[in-house]
């Protein structure tokens, strides 16, 4: 997998210091309008009482999340926006402000929650489809600080909705997940926790193929391997030790949060 040009057409392969691969970009965006579709056709089956449960996220209901991804959707509409335009928008005005806003969301009924999550990831398509229109995939924003290209945001999207589909706890498990999108986010994956000096050493090689060294570059990296959703799962945080999961290589190996 390679980082795309703005054309769509594949750079060479390996993680760039100015932007990660994301594939081109039109694979990578018909991932997530398919993952967010899946989303809504579960969450629609869900009624008050079924948002109020619990999540796998802990403290947080499933309205929480819902919440956090409708809030996160306009986050990324905002920064497809200054793409496009080139004039400035944070993605949250605070990180406070945006704690408040999810906790202030996650309460209301499940249609007002059902109707946030559909009408904000139509606006961010939209959004993402004027920035490509614009052919402003190239323009500099930031992203928790971080000054990143603007075609990284369609694969942060698709991160953000394949991983919380799972939180939300509805049926729907990592290892069922579009073994193509896997591969995109343990590309993401990849490039986020490269020469990472806080992380532990590993060398991805999973079932599928997928190759990748991540963590402190000054230290001899331990072998993972196994199914890729198992990988992802425990570099994600939403698997831990002990999960007869079929992954290798992290008995005894601490990973920081993944955020």
């Amino acid at each position: 997998m390679s980082t795309p040009d703005a054309d769509g057409q594949p750079a060479p392969d390996g993680p760039a210091e100015d932007g990660p691969g994301t594939g081109p970009l039109n694979t990578v965006r018909g991932l997530l309008a398919a993952a967010t579709q899946r989303l809504l056709g579960d969450t629609i089956t869900l009624d008050d009482d079924g948002w109020r449960a619990p999540s796998r996220l802990p403290g947080w209901s499933r309205g929480h999340v819902a919440s956090h991804l409708a809030r996160n959707a306009e986050g990324m509409t905002r920064l497809a926006t200054w793409a496009r335009t080139g004039e400035r928008q944070e993605m949250y005005p605070s990180r406070e402000q945006r704690d408040a806003d999810i906790n202030a969301g996650a309460g209301r009924s499940g249609l007002d929650l059902q109707v946030d999550l559909d009408t904000t990831a139509g606006a961010l398509d939209a959004a993402l489809a004027a920035l490509a229109d614009a052919d402003r995939w190239d323009a500099a924003i930031e992203i928790r600080g971080e000054p990143q290209p603007a075609r990284l945001l369609p694969l942060l999207r698709l991160s953000e909705v394949a991983l919380h589909h799972v939180d939300l706890d509805v049926g729907t498990e990592l290892a069922d997940l579009d073994p193509e999108l896997v591969g995109w986010l343990l590309e993401l994956v990849a490039v986020r926790l490269h020469n990472r000096e806080d992380y532990p050493a590993l060398e991805l090689r999973t079932d599928a193929g997928h190759h990748a060294v991540l963590g402190r570059p000054d230290a001899t990296p331990t072998v993972v391997g196994g199914p890729d959703a198992a990988v992802l799962g425990r570099l994600t945080g939403r698997t831990t030790a002990g999960s007869a999961d079929g992954v290798s290589g992290l008995d005894g190996i601490e990973l920081p949060a993944f955020a």
